[in-house]
């Protein structure tokens, strides 16, 4: 803990009071005090109290600029006009009726005009849509394995807790990686169907299929891996994998549950010109209520109408979420308001960059569509090894430093990114942007005497 670091963690502690109150009070009930483990941090989380467009207050009426937004899951910004006028109407005639109605074939072909899928099934969360995917493909090949890449997170069921923050020694070799549990649970033999790759590595991908003929039945994957703040897909990285699904007949998934709404109007099919044979969506497909949908080939779904595969679920499609959907692809997620998001991303994306070079900080900004981050390496990184070398309490003095300027900069955690909102104005970013400017050269200073720190040491 260096001096910097714990000014702003005082500062924290006395601006948040009644989160570290109420923080307390959970722990008696909930592990961790929280709902979820990626809530959790030290000295204690935020508690929030509520959000309005691009804002957020917490319990102690501190507001901030939310570039949080539930994890990505609000591109819609906080209570979307159109969103809660749809859900309004909603709760007065009907929240759930476990039978079908208009508004899932209404969903469905929205999903399928934007995105190269013939059908859809929807769920509540990622990780459902994940789980079902891989299902399908498994049963659409006759095989069991599929790849996936380190340092991916594709939600929390046995087939994607693998190898999502593996650690030396155990993850073994870059170029072939070693299967890891992501924790205690986890059936060795779920673990023994994963293969894992290195994302950017074309030869680890072919390595894999070449050691398992006729056994993989898909690749999954994020087409940004976002697990690891942003890293982008290198030229030819997605076409690759697309040819060697091809060749090896199995299917290629994105896990579009972050980028499917905020690349773009096409999500990544469409930003990258790349189609994979299986899409996976959630997060800000729902303008704040829980969503998620998964679609593909007629002829694999096919596999759920001849009852070869089972898919269900009591709370798929209930009308709430269905109505806050349907007003999301229709008035939320625009080309007008992709193009405002655009150009809000590429004002934060050019002052953080701006900001970087006064102060001489060894840093870079990756971006796309409505996410971004600040990235705490001297050059890009390209896979979740590079990603590991990030100095986390430099990265924490960035988050907090942020926070007590009354801006959400991201989700904590330095695996996280920032989303723009639709709701977000130019005066959201230029506070953003001054949050950064009052903090950069000290976090500057506090990178190059740590640097020099650890220099000395090595010596």
């Amino acid at each position: 803990m260096y001096t910097a670091l714990q000014r702003e963690l005082d500062t924290y502690q006395r601006r948040t009071p009644k989160s570290a109150e109420a923080h307390k009070r959970n722990l008696r009930r909930l592990p961790l005090g929280v709902a979820s483990n990626y809530r959790a941090y030290d000295p204690y989380p935020i508690f929030a109290k509520e959000g309005h467009a691009g804002r957020l207050v917490d319990v102690d009426g501190n507001e901030y600029v939310d570039h949080n937004l539930t994890f990505g899951a609000l591109m819609a910004g906080h209570c979307h006009p159109a969103v809660m006028k749809a859900v309004e109407r909603r709760l007065s005639t009907g929240t759930m009726f476990g039978m079908p109605h208009d508004m899932e074939w209404e969903l469905a072909e929205e999903i399928c005009k934007r995105f190269p899928v013939e059908m859809v099934r929807f769920g509540s969360s990622g990780t459902e849509a994940t789980m079902h995917a891989i299902r399908l493909a498994r049963a659409a090949t006759a095989r069991d394995k599929i790849i996936k890449f380190e340092g991916a997170y594709h939600g929390l069921h046995d087939s994607a807790l693998v190898s999502v923050k593996p650690h030396a020694p155990d993850y073994g070799d870059i170029n072939a990686p070693t299967q890891v549990s992501g924790g205690q649970g986890v059936p060795k033999a779920s673990i023994a169907n994963v293969q894992i790759a290195t994302f950017n590595d074309l030869v680890s991908v072919e390595r894999r299929f070449k050691e398992n003929p006729g056994e993989i039945a898909a690749i999954i994957l994020e087409p940004i891996l976002m697990n690891v703040g942003l890293c982008l897909p290198q030229p030819g990285f997605l076409q690759g994998l697309r040819d060697l699904c091809t060749k090896h007949g199995a299917l290629l998934i994105y896990d579009e549950v972050k980028t499917g709404a905020k690349l773009g109007w096409g999500g990544a099919s469409e930003y990258f010109s790349v189609k994979p044979d299986m899409i996976c969506l959630a997060k800000s497909i729902g303008g704040g209520l829980p969503l998620a949908a998964f679609g593909t080939h007629r002829s694999v779904m096919d596999l759920i109408s001849q009852h070869k595969v089972f898919h269900g679920g009591t709370y798929n499609t209930n009308p709430v979420s269905m109505a806050a959907g349907l007003a999301t692809f229709r008035e939320v997620l625009t080309i007008e308001n992709y193009a405002h998001v655009d150009k809000l991303s590429k004002k934060l994306a050019e002052g953080y960059r701006k900001t970087i070079a006064k102060v001489g900080l060894q840093a870079y900004i990756a971006a796309a569509g409505a996410n971004g981050a600040l990235m705490l390496y001297p050059k890009e990184i390209r896979n979740y090894r590079d990603w590991e070398a990030i100095d986390v309490d430099l990265w924490r003095h960035y988050w907090f430093g942020m926070v007590n300027r009354g801006v959400l900069a991201q989700p904590y955690w330095w695996d996280e990114q920032w989303t723009i909102s639709v709701q977000h104005t130019e005066a959201d970013i230029d506070k953003h942007l001054a949050a950064f400017n009052d903090i950069a050269e000290d976090l500057a200073k506090a990178q190059q005497e740590r640097a020099g720190n650890v220099a000395v040491v090595a010596h």
